[in-house]
This record gives C-alpha cells, sequence and structure tokens, in this order.
C-alpha cells in the first residue's frame, strides 16, 4: 500500500510531465515480446502510450499524483521502474453486493480469473478518476452514484493500481462488454462468495468493506 484514502474525486489531483519515460534498453526488447505474444493467441492489443507514475504526495488531505507518458505495453514487463499505473473500480449496489467479473482469455493480464468492477489503463492527459468512470462505463454501462478513492497499491510486477469503489443507485443493471466472458453479483458478505473469488479478491474486499 503506498498510499491509503479515503479521498473523495476532488482531493485526488494529478499533473503530467511533458516528457515521456525513457525504458532502459532490456525493458524495452521485453515489451516488444510481451507484445508479439499476445498478438499470437489472438488479442488485439496494439501499443501506445498510457501513464506511468513519476512520483506521488498525501497533503492537504488529499492525494497528488505525478504522471508521465510511457508505452503501454511496459506494463506487461513486471520491471520496477516501469511502475505502469492502471485504476481498479470496484463496484457494489445499493444492497452491498458485490459486481464480479471473469475476464476473457485475449486479455492482457488476469485471463480467465474473476475479478471486482472495472479496471484499466490511464491515458496520457487523462485524470485517474476519469479513468475509473470511463472504464466502468465501457466495461458495465454503468454510472455510480457516488465514488471514493480508497488508495493507491503497488504490486510486485511493478504496476501502480489507484483503487476506487463505486456505489450504484437502486436498480441499476450491468450489461458487461467483450473484456468479461460472465459476470456474477457475490453477497455482500465477504465470508459468503462463492469458491472461484480467490485469496486476492477476498483480501481486496475486506480491506474495502
Amino acid at each position: 500500500m503506498l498510499a491509503r484514502g479515503p479521498w473523495s474525486p476532488d482531493q485526488v489531483t494529478c499533473v503530467w510531465r511533458e516528457e515521456p519515460f525513457e525504458p532502459c534498453a532490456e525493458d524495452e526488447a521485453a515489451a516488444d515480446e510481451a507484445l508479439a505474444a499476445l498478438r499470437e493467441r489472438g488479442s488485439p492489443s496494439h501499443d501506445g502510450l498510457a501513464a506511468r507514475l513519476a512520483a506521488f504526495e498525501q497533503r492537504d488531505g488529499g492525494l497528488q499524483l505525478e504522471l508521465q507518458p510511457a508505452r503501454w505495453s511496459l506494463r506487461l514487463v513486471g520491471s520496477e521502474a516501469t511502475r505502469s499505473v492502471s485504476v481498479l473500480c470496484v463496484v457494489r449496489a445499493a444492497d452491498g453486493r458485490w459486481l464480479a467479473g471473469r475476464r476473457a482469455p485475449w486479455l492482457a493480464s488476469w485471463t480467465g480469473r474473476w475479478t471486482l468492477g472495472a479496471a484499466g489503463a490511464v491515458e496520457v492527459g487523462e485524470s485517474p478518476v476519469d479513468a475509473m468512470t470511463r472504464e466502468l462505463e465501457e466495461e458495465w454501462s454503468l454510472v455510480p452514484e457516488r465514488l471514493t478513492v480508497e488508495a493507491l497499491a503497488a504490486t510486485p510486477n511493478g504496476l501502480a493500481f489507484l483503487v476506487g469503489l463505486a456505489w450504484l443507485p437502486p436498480g441499476a443493471e450491468a450489461v458487461p462488454d467483450d473484456e468479461h466472458d460472465a459476470h456474477a453479483w457475490w453477497p455482500a458478505d465477504v465470508e459468503a462468495w462463492p469458491q472461484e473469488a480467490d485469496d486476492t479478491v477476498r483480501r481486496m474486499a475486506t480491506l474495502l468493506a
């Protein structure tokens, strides 16, 4: 955990460096190989620019992020130096249930695994909070009734995640896109979750609850 909220959306700000991140030659070559492997297994993934976490600071009760353009494919490398930024927007229904989706086999990461809510890269010039709501609408056709930003976390493979929690209005219906080949509403009580919920997802929900 790099920083812990919760923060309201307006308490999370970001600035963008103009100069793109320059990876070392080894990471550059590894990104090329990883992207080629994705294409070989039928993924439509293509390279471009996304966000890298250059720095962050907690101050005045909020969180400020300093972001930098970097190759999207560097997130496939697992290098600490790249620190590509993704957002994860965990979703709960008005009655407390959790929205879970099984990720399609063509995706770049967590293929075939169940995850919570919506996730994705931050586009160049985009606010990470805006990325959360964009991904939620793109992946599930959902608009939150309220949203909080809960944490900034780092993973062992060098990624940085900004984690949000979205609560839906009563009666909201999730319509999955092609990034998910199955979805379900898991019970509000994490202890009652089905077997396909792995330990990583359970720990995250326990922290957010």
